[in-house]
């Protein structure tokens, strides 16, 4: 597989996983660990990002409203307007314990984030 930098405006979910989230003050939150993406319309939900641990022992799973992401090109990451002490409440969960992202997990997710 060849990788090159490319300025295009779609990415494989593959390249974005791994890539690192920061808050706007330019600290590092995280990285994305998964994509959710909706069967039917196709569009990303949630980036599914990791925070926590050490050496990705004891990390959880904080799921974030796509929308909330933007994509920074001077930091090569995304940025969300969060700061640790709201990420640190926010809905996550384990690993070996990914929720099912019906109706009502999602309703809980962006209900958190003010997301409608």
């Amino acid at each position: 597989m060849t990788t090159t930098t490319s300025s295009h405006d779609v990415i494989s979910s593959d390249r974005v996983e791994g890539t690192n989230v920061y808050n706007a003050a330019g600290e590092k939150l995280g990285s994305i660990d998964d994509l959710m993406i909706d069967k039917i319309s196709g569009q990303v939900r949630y980036a599914v990002m990791e925070f926590g641990g050490f050496l990705g022992m004891g990390t959880d799973r904080y799921p974030i409203p796509w929308s909330m992401l933007k994509y920074d090109t001077s930091q090569d990451g995304y940025v969300v307007n969060l700061d640790k002490a709201t990420l640190e409440s926010a809905p996550r969960y384990a690993t070996d314990n990914v929720p099912d992202y019906d109706d009502e997990y999602s309703l809980t997710v962006n209900k958190y984030y003010g997301m409608p």
